[in-house]
């Protein structure tokens, strides 16, 4: 098993729980001061791993261009999240993960545009990319647990 593929799913697990900690209303509250909620922060750790390891490489996302489109940088909360919307980034936690490293374990990632990310640092390959994949989720970790104080 790749370690910072096992990394990330050990963050997914953590991310789950605020899935069933907080009712539909909380997930969806964006607090004074705030730009986004928790169910944002969720879903764009999602699209953001799509972008940074297949993307990158030059390989399609199993992600729809609306979720993309929804959660990428850049973004911010635009809508209320419905709970059907809300069951599909729940599954969406560890299939997209279970895919990277099927595809990693067979050679999938051969190509990778570089690119500088808005620490400076420059993602040269699929190892750095899932390297900083798992120091973005934790940023967004906790800006969710800031989030939490803030409902």
């Amino acid at each position: 098993m790749h370690y910072d593929i096992d990394i990330t799913r050990k963050n997914r697990i953590l991310l789950e729980g605020f899935l069933d900690r907080f009712t539909l209303e909380q997930l969806n509250k964006v607090p004074t001061g705030f730009k986004n909620n928790i169910i944002w922060n969720i879903a764009h750790c999602i699209v953001t791993q799509q972008l940074l390891v297949y993307k990158l490489s030059g390989l399609e996302s199993v992600l729809s261009d609306e979720m993309i489109s929804l959660y990428r940088k850049g973004t911010k909360t635009e809508h209320y999240v419905s709970q059907a919307e809300v069951d599909e980034i729940r599954n969406l936690l560890y299939t997209p993960i279970n895919q990277t490293e099927e595809d990693y374990n067979k050679g999938v990632f051969k190509d990778f545009k570089g690119y500088t990310v808005s620490t400076g640092s420059i993602l040269t390959n699929v190892d750095e990319a899932l390297a900083f994949n798992n120091f973005h989720e934790g940023i967004h970790y906790g800006y969710i647990l800031a989030l939490i104080k803030a409902l």
